[in-house]
């Protein structure tokens, strides 16, 4: 392993690891210096697993014996290492979960390559908030879901928050980002997708019973769910461009779920058929 002892904050050589609770500024920088930060041992595992390459990892003494065996298998990266209060320095956060990685981004799939053989897939809206893109990830892992794709105002799958809350899905589930929106959604019907629009809608079908040109949800060969923003839900020219709207049958005077927790419903229920 290749160590590097830290004792000044102010070291140039950990730049990637500066600002991390700056949001605004994290997600400007990260795709443009081409690198993403897991956060976590078990994250950084799951990147490294996923064959992301990693540029360098950040972590206290007391986690060395733990990730030496990644240390050693990654010996061109270097680790470096520092007292909490230096880290905490760099980062602006205590460093609870013990280590970093600074990871290379990976290059953007192509969105035909990316539904070549996929059965289900989800489209998010302009979802903006990082934990709840994070978690439509985790349970499209969790709930046979093959691919994301992300309208071009979304939130960046590989910032940090979304990357620990998915665990780690963010490298599992194939994705890629939409250019033109909602005109982007034609390249699913090219491909022989069914979409269904989830939305409060005056013709939007139950869930459970919702059916495309007669056939049942479930039972279609591909099918795209297509996902709207926190608070404002679905566009009406994303709805318009849909084969179908459905909702979630809601009772005790809610009219609707969280888009991450709509989404775990809706990928649960339209789960293909074995």
């Amino acid at each position: 392993m290749s160590v590097v002892r830290i004792t000044d904050p102010a070291d140039p050589r950990v730049h990637d690891y500066t600002n991390l609770t700056d949001a605004a500024l994290r997600r400007r920088r990260e795709p443009v210096e081409g690198l993403y930060i897991a956060e976590s041992p078990t994250v950084v595992r799951r990147a490294l697993a996923a064959g992301h390459r990693p540029r360098s990892f950040f972590l206290a003494d007391a986690w060395l014996d733990d990730l030496g065996d990644v240390l050693d298998a990654h010996p061109e990266a270097p680790a470096y290492v520092g007292a909490p209060a230096v880290l905490e320095a760099i980062t602006g956060f205590h460093l609870h979960r013990g280590a970093l990685a600074a990871m290379h981004r990976p290059e953007p799939v192509p969105v035909d390559r990316l539904l070549a053989g996929a059965r289900r897939v989800a489209v998010a809206e302009d979802i903006v908030d990082h934990t709840n893109l994070g978690a439509v990830f985790r349970s499209a892992a969790a709930l046979d879901v093959d691919a994301v794709l992300l309208s071009p105002r979304c939130a960046d799958p590989l910032y940090r928050r979304s990357v620990r809350v998915s665990m780690g899905t963010v490298f599992q589930v194939p994705w890629a980002r939409l250019t033109a929106w909602p005109d982007g959604l034609a390249s699913l019907k090219d491909a022989g997708f069914a979409t269904a629009a989830l939305a409060l809608d005056d013709r939007a079908q139950d869930l459970d019973v919702a059916v495309v040109d007669g056939t049942p949800l479930p039972q279609l060969d591909r099918l795209a769910l297509v996902l709207g923003t926190e608070g404002a839900g679905l566009s009406t020219d994303a709805i318009a461009a849909c084969d179908a709207v459905v909702r979630i049958p809601m009772s005790g005077g809610v009219d609707s779920l969280n888009v991450a927790a709509a989404a775990a419903v809706a990928f649960w229920h339209t789960r293909p058929m074995r």
